[in-house]
């Protein structure tokens, strides 16, 4: 499989539709496809759902696309930092859903999605209100709950280098939830720092194979 090179963020992203569940990479500000969301902004979906570490940072990226009140839910595990202003803001105000979800939960649903694994169970969050009303079982004397698998509609993540067959590497912090997230979702679309002949990448290096990339943008 040969991933499409697009010519631009906006081509990239382009068949985004309102109501959407966007996988968006990042650890914070590490491996955030800021270009991808930018042109997402720009492209006028809306009523999105958006599935990331964290719900943005001061007034860019994620932030910019919850400030144009374009996103309905948001899933993910670190809403509230020092700089996370826009997103209280609105969660305050009513105008976005939460869905909390522990960092290492939310890793294992996207798995899962790639995976083919119909639900796990997980011991995190038990005896939280992070529980209340979910199903559980005991197992070997501990208490676990019942987890399903979290797909998106589009992933947007961000990688260091591509070939141009999309085969992608990723460098140091910002691999984050890029590759589970590559597995996890209908479409992906991928920004990267440089795209290289096929043959020029490593493949011992190679994280995410071309298999599971759709649009690689270089920006």
């Amino acid at each position: 499989m040969t991933a499409t090179i697009c010519a631009s963020a906006a081509e990239a992203v382009a068949g985004i539709e309102d109501g959407a569940t966007i996988l968006v990479g990042g650890f914070g500000l590490a491996g955030m496809p800021i270009a991808l969301i930018d042109a997402l902004i720009d492209s006028g979906a809306g009523d999105l759902t958006i599935v990331s570490n964290n719900a943005g940072n001061g007034d860019t990226g994620l932030a910019a696309l919850l400030g144009q009140g374009r996103v309905r839910k948001v899933i993910c595990s670190f809403p509230r930092q020092r700089d996370s202003w826009v997103f209280d803001r609105l969660y305050r105000a009513g105008e976005v859903e939460l869905e909390l979800v522990p960092q290492g939960t939310l890793a294992e649903r996207m798995r899962a999605a790639g995976a083919g694994i119909g639900a796990f169970y997980s011991p995190t969050g038990v005896g939280t209100p992070l529980a209340d009303g979910r199903e559980t079982r005991v197992i070997d004397g501990r208490t676990y709950l019942l987890e399903l698998p979290l797909r998106g509609d589009v992933a947007l993540i961000g990688a260091h280098r591509a070939d141009r067959r999309g085969n992608l590497v990723y460098r140091k912090t910002a691999r984050n939830f890029g590759p589970v997230m590559a597995t996890a979702a209908a479409t992906v679309v991928v920004q990267v720092d440089e795209v290289v002949e096929v043959g020029r990448l490593d493949p011992e290096a190679i994280v995410t194979p071309s298999i599971y990339v759709d649009r690689v943008v270089v920006a």
